[in-house]
């Protein structure tokens, strides 16, 4: 039978070794063993250049048009995989193997056309080379994201959850693998197999683990913090691990190799931090300050990441090693922004895929059934790792008086895989320390416990969270001397100096202090992966990786709500950053309310004032967002739009007031949010307030008025002014005549049902309607007025069981205005006439 290559003259042993093993691997038929070194495989000359199809030229026969092929193909699959799988919320990593174990000898290469003409075997070597480039700038950017301060601020909780997270499973799977070595192969190194598949079983994916965080949105949540710092922790000591064992992990090698190659890497370390890193830091500390950084920055970093990779490479290790450890010392700072601007599409779009890919294309899962005692005792290996990962995480974690279900989710997120796992089996099947068959059982293993991540976790906490809730979800139902969580929300710094106003009239005291979450919202394009940041201390600012900030921005924002802290009494302050893509940034915005406990968010409107007056859109993704909120918040919501409300103040009225603010009042839950607020606001001296109620004709109620009357007797810090109108006609005429003679005006986003009628024919017109009738009326550029305005949504709860009080209810029958005048203490303030108000408001 002819054989399916063509032999010539005598050359290459070397290649005739190579397409022997990946006749094999892409289930081609195999050459035959009998060849010797007088036998050459034809390799085409041609590599580059291509005469052209219509001189009846394949270009497959050429490599570059062949590689250009594959490269398609593999991105095609992996992302139609991806996006299939897409429902099941799993990483993209996953996907790639799958689409490796498609293209490979399981399914399509047993049909030897196929196989032979995309995935020949001469063609795997220039595919592998691409792919290990790949993944050295994708290990290279992990070391750079990773914040090695974090291993410092690490508390005792992550140490511990950590370091046992990593040694325990390593312990476990290597005495398992050792005891068990000779039911698997006899021919088998003992020491070199069982460190390899103890570090196998005992690596945590922080890519893949960040992912599966976002998709869950955990990671705005304390288990999403922890679980970060741990698994920063867990891949430092595996790193250490992984290079002991790469050290003797050489059967053949004289004994002492091991040690000399230790010593190496020690050596190499010490040259990084005295030659490399001082050259590193010498060159960036030139670029300007809130300049970006060039392309020769870049490119200076790259060429000495590839220094550290050859260096690593000819001491005995591999180039990740050497490219991880290089990423680390890479300074915070513009450099960091340009190497993820520039850099993380190619790399994980196309370059890192190919490595996934290639590692399917090993993997033959026929080989699996050949071996039944085989698959059992690398499964067993493998149960026993993951269970004293997932249990020693679980107990640390209960012993820190975690909840059962957030300790068992910590335990799953920690056992997850990814391309470190699979660099390992790679690395461990190269040196002859895991069969093929070992090699690929381990990969459906690693893809298993990756794949039941996100559902168990999904499982675990979704349950919890909707059962795990906090009363005061609303300021209606909040008390006044007790703590004021709030969730203030910035864009940019023009957006600070409102909000800290908004704050400073709220008037937090020692009696009733208000905790402020500050989250500086960034946009995340072009990635779906939410981060979150939290900032403890000015010395513990971090920009994050990838996020261009130019004009320090969040710098800017951090220290304004950092002052505000130092010079206001009865205020805390937490700083955070959000980053996420606008689509769904609602979502975490959201969720870190829901666990942070708040009673209140404040929004900017998507719109900031112009050196006119005007209003202008800051950006159209932003109504979108807000809306969102206001339909997802699980709490009250509070919609600022600013006309410069930090810099008007009305000291020509009156004096003794810094701020005037005018609540108008329509009637209905929102209304009722509004007044709540307003219950905040008249404990403040400095600040004066007019409510205007405007009644439906022929509807006046009566015991809101005497409740109000009789409560604010001889108070002159509070003026009521009542209007009786009948259409929204008589409505806009009179907030027309109120004109600009306050600061600020505090509007409900809805009204009752009754008070319709007074706003009736307003919706139709309105620009914003998510600020409802009366904010879109104020907030219009027609309207002629350069007042700013705060829109007020309650939270409202779901009904009820029969008998039972929903969450906005206050369970009495108390009116919402004899609430509010409960909790206010009487000063001497304003009249009518100075707060600027028509004629008919009256003083109490």
């Amino acid at each position: 039978m002819k054989a399916p290559w063509h032999f010539a003259s005598p050359s290459f042993s070397r290649d005739l070794r190579f397409l022997q093993e990946y006749s094999v691997i892409m289930a081609i038929r195999p050459l035959p063993s009998s060849l010797t070194g007088d036998d050459v495989v034809c390799y085409s000359p041609k590599l580059l250049a291509i005469e052209g199809v219509w001189q009846n030229v394949d270009p497959l026969d050429y490599d570059l048009p062949l590689f250009m092929i594959q490269i398609i193909i593999i991105v095609v699959a992996s992302r139609a995989l991806d996006f299939l799988l897409r429902p099941l919320r799993q990483p993209r990593a996953f996907a790639e193997i799958i689409a490796g174990i498609i293209l490979g000898p399981t399914l399509l290469g047993q049909e030897h056309g196929f196989a032979r003409t995309i995935f020949p075997p001469q063609s795997i070597l220039t595919l592998e080379t691409a792919a290990h480039i790949g993944l050295t700038y994708f290990i290279f950017l992990v070391g750079v994201e990773m914040d090695v301060a974090l291993l410092r601020r690490a508390g005792q909780k992550s140490m511990a959850i950590g370091v046992v997270g990593v040694v325990l499973p390593f312990g476990v799977g290597s005495a398992t693998a050792f005891a068990l070595r000779s039911l698997v192969s006899e021919a088998m190194d003992s020491v070199p197999f069982s460190l390899f598949f103890g570090v196998a079983n005992s690596v945590t994916a922080f890519p893949v683990l960040a992912h599966i965080l976002a998709k869950t949105k955990l990671l705005n949540s304390e288990i999403g913090r922890i679980c970060v710092s741990a698994s920063f922790i867990s891949n430092g000591i595996m790193w250490f691990i992984f290079i002991i064992t790469i050290s003797v992990a050489e059967p053949e090698a004289d004994p002492l190799s091991s040690l000399w190659i230790t010593l190496s890497y020690v050596a190499f370390l010490i040259f990084c931090f005295v030659c490399l890193r001082p050259i590193v830091l010498w060159q960036l500390q030139r670029i300007p300050e809130g300049q970006p950084a060039s392309d020769f920055d870049v490119c200076l970093l790259l060429s000495i990441m590839m220094l550290a990779g050859v260096l690593t490479e000819a001491i005995g290790f591999y180039s990740v090693s050497g490219a991880v450890f290089f990423g680390l010392m890479v300074p915070d700072g513009p450099i960091r922004v340009a190497l993820r601007d520039k850099m993380q599409d190619i790399v994980a779009g196309i370059m890192l895929p190919l490595y996934c890919v290639t590692s399917g294309l090993k993997t033959d899962l026929r080989t699996i059934n050949e071996d039944w005692k085989l698959a059992g005792v690398l499964v067993l290996i493998s149960v026993l790792a993951a269970f004293a990962k997932v249990v020693s995480t679980f107990i640390i974690a209960v012993m820190y008086t975690m909840p059962l279900s957030d300790a068992l989710t910590l335990g799953f997120l920690m056992n997850t895989r990814g391309i470190i796992a699979l660099l390992i089996l790679n690395i461990g099947r190269r040196k002859g320390v895991i069969s093929e068959e070992s090699f690929a059982l381990m990969i459906m293993i690693s893809l298993f416990m990756t794949a039941v991540a996100t559902p168990v976790i999904t499982y675990l906490q979704r349950p919890f969270r909707r059962i795990v809730g906090y009363k005061r979800r609303n300021l209606q139902r909040s008390k006044p001397d007790t703590e004021l969580r709030v969730l203030v929300c910035v864009h940019n710094t023009r957006n600070v100096p409102a909000i800290i106003t908004l704050l400073e009239i709220s008037c937090p005291t020692k009696r009733s202090p208000i905790f402020i979450y500050a989250a500086h919202l960034v946009e995340l394009a072009g990635r779906t992966s939410t981060l979150l940041i939290g900032h403890s201390s000015e010395g513990d600012r971090r920009r994050p990786i990838g996020i261009s900030d130019p004009q320090g921005q969040a710098d800017h924002v951090f220290h304004a709500f950092d002052n505000y802290e130092k010079q206001a009494g009865g205020v805390s302050v937490q700083t955070l950053s959000i980053i996420s893509p606008y689509s769904s940034m609602h979502e975490d915005i959201c969720n870190l309310a829901e666990d942070k406990h708040v009673t209140v968010i404040i929004l900017p409107f998507h719109k900031q004032q112009t050196v006119d007056g005007g209003l202008e859109p800051i950006n159209a993704s932003l109504k979108m967002m807000n809306e969102n909120i206001l339909a997802a918040s699980p709490c009250s919501v509070c919609i600022l739009i600013d006309r410069g409300l930090s810099s008007r103040s009305r000291l020509s009225r009156d004096e003794r007031f810094s701020h005037h603010i005018a609540l108008l009042f329509f009637g209905g839950a929102d209304d009722r949010e509004a007044l709540s607020y307003c219950r905040r606001v008249i404990e403040n001296p400095t600040v004066g307030l007019t409510v205007v109620r405007f009644v439906p004709e022929g509807k006046l109620d009566d015991e809101y008025l005497n409740e109000f009357r009789v409560r604010y007797a001889g108070n002159e810090s509070v003026v009521y002014a009542e209007h009786v109108t009948s259409n929204a006609v008589e409505t806009v005429s009179v907030i027309r005549e109120m004109g600009d003679t306050h600061d600020l005006y505090v509007v409900g986003r809805s009204q009752s049902e009754e008070a319709a009628t007074l706003t009736s024919g307003l919706t139709e017109w309105a620009e914003c309607p998510e600020l409802g009738p009366i904010g879109d009326l104020l907030a219009s550029s027609d309207f002629a007025m350069s007042v700013s305005v705060l829109v007020v949504n309650q939270y409202v709860a779901r009904p009820p069981p029969a008998g039972g009080h929903a969450a906005g209810d206050d369970g009495g029958h108390r009116t919402p205005l004899q609430r509010l005048m409960s909790h206010v203490n009487p000063r001497s303030l304003a009249t009518a006439a100075d707060a600027g108000m028509p004629q008919a408001a009256a003083r109490i």
